[in-house]
């Protein structure tokens, strides 16, 4: 579970899931008025129930629970129930040791669903006996709210319509307290049928899906987020008074109120709920909201629309404008000063009027549209993925699916995970045709599936669109994860938006057969500290000296070559050559396809020919002194490829801010060590990763300045192996490659996608229509871009293991009719980073800096 706090003595993130009828409706989150229409049950239950005697069953059964010790590291409202185990002088503790009569007043007409195991199982409490199989068990919630009516009305046993709601007793009473979370958490860890439930493809997900945060904040104040979102609540310090706290909830509704969905207005952010416990504040809080557009600069836009705030603390409303909002953008702050326990908070971009040609408020503004892929936790050999478009930028990590069907008949709702996003511009309502193309020719779109349209009133609403598209597996073939690609066309234009997804791997059951290389499973792939998400990373130290190599080979034959071949070692026949590690590379000589080592001979890396060496120890090695190779030489040289590979700079600089957590570390290693916090403007001061983008851009503009004598890539690759980043480079390596590779291939693309993965006519077809110009082909000049959907698709088969698509694709490159790696070296050059990134680690970082 998450926790966001800036700053305060306790943080909370929880989630909902809708309740079955046993649950019983303690809590309503939704409406904040619990329900009390129960009936007085036709079985009644015996008033002299002997508690003393069931609880000592429950203290039988604790037990034999080997999970039972551990209940209160789970679950904190349980500690008593596990304390009785562990205390005897306390055993027959629980949550009825106040009120033994508490849940033998009043019965109710409810069904009950079966309990989590580490629940207490109050239908067993409950029951007479085992056997009396017509009387109705009894959810906790149920009696918890039968209470609660009494308690507002202690007069009345009968059952009332409506009742105030008053959360203030929730507080006061732990064990009301208790319940109510126990009510609204659903554990089934413990009580899965595995083998039953696999076979569906919502298996095991019962996990929360409306996501809320609560956080407790002091009299210092602090900010409150809702993860994964760009809206925050700030709270400025002396809110409350020194001793006091305010527990502030933040929630996001994805469906906004449709009345503020018209000509004049439209929604641009999710309906957010606030709730405050503490009323008793001194200073008002702001509300901050990143939406999902922007007015546009032209002076009529300027005058004619305006992004507001509404507010009410009704979820219906009504809703009152909001007069204290400040604009930057596409980000907008509220102050919030008249406070209530409830609060319910919805951008909208409005129109004072539509003059023409504009024909409503879209065409005043950017507006940005945000689109989900949603599937199962685990694919199987048939499964639904959801394409759901929303009204705000907002895109919730879990969604809840009502409309499944399966043999013409619904499905229960299935909570699915997000697989992939994106975000687009639409500059107005219009129809969109969505289509799903599987680019793994094991799995195939149904075919009524495989196209959709949502139209124009569908968007105008604000409100989620979902489309939903249903996959399966040809043949008996083995599972695994694939890609597929999403196409998104606006119907009246030539707009195409599209983007791949990667599923997730198959149930558990099956993943043991995923189809995958044997060596890509069995490869020890470098560990790379600094990639891990860690707020703080320290990086090691560089050491510049000699590298420690242990295995050396020595040249049974002179080879000297009339036309030099990059990346390719000469030598004469005796010499001593050092081999960087024992792993062969496979690659393209003058003519032919060899095996090769990366060896050292006069200060230079290279590919010596296994056939060409014996290989010898250290201690049978006479003279290494030409094989000798200090640190820094070795990092110097295995970055040249870069020298020469094209990159796309927006997608290196967010690749590298995400992935370096010291700026200072990188600056120091770029050559800036002089530079301080002072350097940084405001809008950089704020993150480490905008620190880290605005070192990468400082070099970036110096080398720009000096373009005969710096190279921007080469230079960053150099610092981030002196500082470790051995993953980092390894991902940028992987990246610049393919799409290297792919402006080197052009219309050439099409004979390697057939090598490779064994494309139909028709599955390379599908790749290239995005790229079609009006003359219904693909120009040279545009080849790269489908090339590069493909490669970038193939190479997401393999994962973390970057070493096997390098090398992979180099076999396929060098086996083409007209190889271009026998002029273009640098992919072979790349071969010989990646090999050379252990004994890089060994000789130039200490082991307990790396540690």
């Amino acid at each position: 579970e998450e926790i966001t706090s800036s700053s305060g003595t306790d943080s909370l993130t929880s989630g909902e899931i809708p309740r079955s009828r046993s649950e019983g409706t303690l809590i309503d989150m939704d409406d904040r008025t619990p329900s009390a229409s129960y009936n007085v049950s036709e079985s009644k239950l015996d008033l002299d129930i002997d508690w003393s005697d069931v609880l000592k069953h429950a203290h039988a059964v604790s037990k034999t629970n080997p999970f039972w010790n551990q209940l209160s590291a789970s679950n904190p409202f349980v500690h008593d129930i596990a304390a009785s185990n562990r205390n005897e002088n306390n055993k027959y503790l629980s949550i009825l040791k106040e009120k033994p009569y508490l849940l033998s007043k009043v019965s109710s007409n409810s069904d009950s669903l079966a309990s989590s195991g580490d629940e207490l199982d109050i239908d067993c409490l409950l029951r007479k006996t085992s056997a009396r199989k017509s009387g109705r068990s009894k959810s906790v919630s149920d009696f918890l709210d039968i209470v609660d009516n009494r308690r507002f009305n202690p007069h009345k046993t009968t059952p009332q319509n409506t009742i105030a709601s008053d959360m203030t007793w929730l507080q006061n009473d732990r064990e009301a307290y208790k319940m109510a979370w126990l009510s609204h958490r659903q554990l089934t860890r413990s009580c899965l049928d595995l083998e039953a439930m696999s076979h569906s493809p919502g298996w095991a997900q019962t996990q929360a899906t409306d996501i809320h945060i609560v956080c407790k904040l002091n009299h210092e104040g602090g900010s409150v987020q809702l993860p994964d979102s760009d809206i925050n609540i700030h709270v400025p310090a002396g809110h409350v008074l020194p001793g006091e706290f305010q527990e502030v909830g933040l929630k996001a509704i994805l469906n906004p109120p449709s009345s503020f969905n018209n000509e004049l207005s439209s929604t641009v952010s999710p309906l957010i709920e606030l709730t405050l416990s503490n009323l008793n504040t001194r200073e008002a809080i702001f509300l901050e909201v990143k939406v999902a557009a922007k007015v546009k600069n032209d002076p009529l836009s300027q005058v004619m629309s305006d992004i507001v705030c509404f507010y009410s603390l009704n979820k219906e409303g009504p809703f009152k404008k909001l007069e204290n909002c400040y604009t930057y953008q596409d980000t907008i702050q509220v102050k919030i000063t008249d406070l209530s326990h409830v609060i319910y908070a919805v951008i909208a971009v409005q129109a004072n009027k539509i003059q023409p040609p504009a024909t409503n408020v879209w065409d005043y503004v950017h507006r940005m549209v945000s689109v989900g892929i949603y599937g199962p936790k685990y694919i199987h050999p048939t499964f639904t993925a959801v394409f759901t478009v929303f009204g705000h930028n907002y895109i919730p990590g879990k969604l809840t699916i009502c409309d499944l069907k399966k043999g013409g008949k619904n499905m229960p709702p299935i909570v699915f995970q997000l697989w992939g996003k994106h975000t687009f511009l639409l500059e107005k309502p219009q129809d969109l045709n969505i289509s799903l193309v599987s680019c793994d020719p094991d799995f195939e779109v149904k075919m009524e599936d495989q196209s959709k349209n949502i139209k124009e009133e569908e968007l105008k609403t604000g409100e989620m669109v979902r489309q939903q598209f249903l996959f399966s597996m040809l043949g008996c073939r083995e599972m695994h994860f694939f890609v597929f690609l999403v196409q998104i066309k606006v119907l009246k234009s030539s707009q195409v938006t599209q983007f791949h997804v990667t599923t997730p791997d198959p149930a558990p059951k099956l993943s043991g057969i995923i189809n995958r290389p044997k060596r890509l499973k069995n490869r020890k792939e470098i560990k790379s500290a600094p990639l891990l998400l860690i707020p703080t990373v320290k990086y090691p130290k560089f050491h510049d000296k000699t590298l420690s190599v242990n295995t050396y080979g020595v040249a049974l034959k002179t080879v000297l070559r009339q036309n030099k071949i990059d990346y390719l070692l000469e030598y004469f026949k005796g010499d001593t050559i050092a081999l960087l590690g024992e792993d062969k590379v496979k690659a393209i000589g003058q003519t032919k396809i060899k095996e090769w080592y990366v060896g050292v001979l006069r200060r230079k890396i290279g590919l010596v020919h296994c056939k060409n060496i014996k290989v010898i120890s250290k201690e049978q090695a006479m003279d290494t002194a030409d094989s000798e190779l200090t640190t820094r030489n070795l990092v110097e040289q295995i970055a040249l490829p870069f020298k020469k590979l094209t990159y796309i700079y927006s997608v290196v600089l967010s690749t590298v801010s995400e992935s370096v957590y010291d700026w200072r570390a990188l600056a120091e290693v770029l050559g800036y060590s002089h530079m301080s916090l002072d350097d940084f403007n405001e809008t950089h001061a704020d993150k480490e990763s905008e620190r880290v983008a605005h070192v990468v851009k400082r070099m970036k503009e110096d080398c720009h300045a000096n373009k005969k004598k710096r190279l921007f890539l080469y230079e960053l690759i150099v610092a981030l192996l002196k500082i470790d980043c051995q993953g980092l480079v390894a991902r940028l390596t992987q990246d610049t490659i393919i799409l290297t590779s792919a402006v080197k291939l052009g219309k050439y693309w099409r004979e390697l996608a057939e090598k490779l993965a064994r494309l139909t006519k028709q599955q390379i077809e599908a790749y290239e229509v995005p790229h079609r110009g009006k003359n219904g082909t693909v120009a040279l000049e545009m080849m790269w871009k489908p090339a590069y959907d493909f490669l970038y698709t193939w190479g997401a088969h393999y994962g973390d293991s970057y070493r096997d698509v390098l090398q992979d694709l180099q076999s396929a490159l060098d086996k083409m009719k007209n190889p271009v790696t026998k002029h273009w070296r640098e992919l072979t050059g790349t071969l010989i980073l990646v090999n050379c990134m252990e004994v890089l680690r060994a000789s130039a970082f200490s082991k307990t800096e790396e540690e």
